[in-house]
């Protein structure tokens, strides 16, 4: 390899971990924007033509995310990731009208910490057309409706409905003063699970865990310097793409939270 040749590889290597940093702090124009520049001094690098289409798909350009997926599609036609995406952007129809989600990710949102925050599956979903915009790492709203939490989008549009025996603890909890926040894990055609986070415990509720353990454990971290990698071989996984992989929150195993049966109350 020659000298020039190691400059460009360096100079790829720095712009691509730039494009992932933007990508990560929701910045999805200048993510666009470097991407592009990427593909012009490498018009083979079919990363850089996933995470542009991942930054068009935020800005609702589906047109060009298209566009971006097709292209890697034809330089390597088994890529996992733009096909997924490409059967997302089916799913959104034609239209380029969609709001933009400004909201970044926060890895810390998903450390599953032992009685602060679980992850849970959602039931009674909303159609995938209308959840075909939610990817792993959005925010999403608890709304208690009588003995149902219901799981709202940014926009306060419906997505699905927490499973009772979370719903009933948590439901108790919130009506005695706790707070909390929730995130995107996974988002599939048949398939939502979010992590519920306690970020604030009334006194009136203190020695009453959000989600009491199995058992002792510590507890495990879904996020390191980006979101966990999922399998390439995995046919529904969900649609989050930041860096050169397909990349999601997803529990180390399937016991990741406790069924808060049992009431400490």
């Amino acid at each position: 390899m020659t000298r020039d040749d190691e400059r460009l590889l360096r100079l790829k290597q720095q712009r691509s971990k730039e494009a992932i940093d933007l990508a990560m702090q929701a910045r999805w124009q200048e993510a666009v924007d470097i991407n592009k520049e990427i593909i012009e001094s490498f018009p083979e690098d079919v990363d850089a033509c996933n995470r542009l289409g991942r930054a068009y798909m935020e800005l609702g350009q589906y047109a060009l995310a298209r566009e971006a997926y097709s292209r890697t599609v034809q330089q390597d036609p088994y890529n996992a990731i733009a096909a997924r995406n490409l059967r997302r952007l089916s799913d959104l129809g034609e239209s380029d009208s969609a709001e933009v989600e400004t909201d970044k990710v926060e890895p810390h949102h998903f450390i599953e910490e032992i009685g602060k925050a679980g992850v849970v599956t959602l039931y009674e979903l909303e159609p995938k057309e209308n959840r075909a915009r939610m990817v792993a790492g959005d925010k999403v709203q608890l709304k208690v409706e009588g003995s149902v939490l219901s799981v709202e989008n940014s926009r306060g549009v419906y997505m699905g409905k927490v499973e009772p025996k979370y719903a009933q603890r948590l439901i108790r909890l919130m009506l005695g003063g706790n707070q909390y926040t929730a995130s995107v894990i996974k988002s599939t055609m048949d398939l939502m699970t979010v992590i519920i986070r306690e970020t604030y415990q009334h006194p009136s509720q203190v020695g009453k865990l959000s989600f009491p353990p199995k058992g002792l454990e510590e507890f495990r971290s879904y996020v390191s310097d980006k979101l966990l990698k999922v399998d390439e071989e995995e046919d529904e996984s969900g649609y989050t793409i930041i860096g050169g992989d397909e990349i999601e929150v997803l529990p180390e195993e399937s016991e990741g939270v406790d069924d808060a049966d049992s009431d400490d109350e």
